[in-house]
């Protein structure tokens, strides 16, 4: 779980993930208490060259689990697969939980007869039926085209907010606000007031020492981004805060940060900082990164990226 959650918290050059807009389906299996989501568009990864040399770069290795558990029960993830949503939530004292939700079409049936013809048998959950994957985890087809999945617990958890035995998340309004804000981008990630603390921490290095950061800390209530990989790579990094003040000193912050990893970074790092910009508008933090196919994929091997993304 940590290296899922650290694939999508850094600043720069994160481990991106690919998506569209959450289907009805998605969205009511999604706890309201969520920390952060990951969505994956497989079709985005089929289509650039430079999205999938990323994938292979950063793919969490309980992503790779995912898509071996996807073949043996017969769905093939390159196929099959439109859209992969991994969504982390808190669960009281069982920590953070996480559940994934794919998205396609399934050869429901045919996975359902394997499964019989297997001998596996269901569990039941109210009026789901849960069935074994490797790996530990579970899946339950919540319709014909969206395929939950994750450990026991994290699934019952999944089917409560569903069911409307816990909250969902259409009831945490400000996940819900950042959603609307990106989910119409080819590419978006949203993460909560605590992850975003913890990223931005993470992110600044050095700088985070800095008495000004503590003193902005606790005013950061969330952050979202946006990614392109229609013409070159387009990252785009909105930290939401508290009022505008916050957002210009956290502006400071950042480039002060960007300036010392210049520092020790090798020529083609300091290419990809000086490709980045940052500023503030109204009480957002906003960082943009630009930059071309080849030098992105150059950066990929570069201790820099290694550092950011592990």
């Amino acid at each position: 779980m940590k290296k899922v959650r650290n694939c999508f918290c850094l600043l720069l050059l994160s481990s991106a993930a690919w998506a569209t807009p959450l289907g009805s389906s998605a969205r009511t299996v999604i706890p309201s208490d969520v920390q952060q989501i990951i969505s994956v568009d497989y079709r985005a990864l089929r289509n650039s060259e430079t999205a999938q040399v990323l994938k292979e770069q950063v793919l969490p290795e309980s992503l790779k689990q995912f898509e071996g558990a996807l073949k043996s029960v017969g769905i093939n993830p390159e196929k099959d697969v439109e859209q992969l949503t991994f969504a982390s939530y808190r669960s009281g004292r069982q920590g953070v939980r996480i559940v994934g939700v794919a998205q396609g079409f399934f050869p429901t049936k045919t996975v359902l007869r394997k499964m019989r013809l297997n001998k596996v048998k269901p569990v039941k959950y109210r009026d789901a039926f849960t069935y074994p994957m490797p790996g530990g985890m579970q899946m339950t087809f919540l319709d014909d085209s969206t395929l939950l999945f994750g450990d026991m617990g994290a699934l019952k958890g999944a089917l409560d907010a569903r069911d409307g035995f816990a909250s969902s998340l259409d009831s945490n309004q400000q996940i819900a606000d950042m959603i609307g804000s990106v989910d119409s981008g080819m590419v978006w990630s949203v993460l909560d007031q605590q992850g975003t603390q913890n990223m931005m921490r993470s992110a600044l290095g050095d700088a985070s020492r800095l008495a000004d950061y503590e003193t902005v800390k606790k005013r950061l209530l969330g952050s979202r981004y946006t990614m392109n990989f229609s013409n070159g790579v387009a990252f785009d990094l909105d930290v939401v805060t508290s009022d505008s003040m916050t957002a210009t000193t956290l502006s400071s912050l950042v480039r002060a940060g960007v300036l010392y990893r210049k520092m020790t970074a090798n020529a083609t790092e300091k290419m990809a900082l000086e490709s980045v910009t940052v500023n503030s508008d109204s009480s957002n933090l906003q960082l943009h990164f630009r930059t071309d196919d080849k030098k992105f994929q150059a950066l990929l091997h570069s201790e820099l990226f290694a550092a950011v993304s592990k």
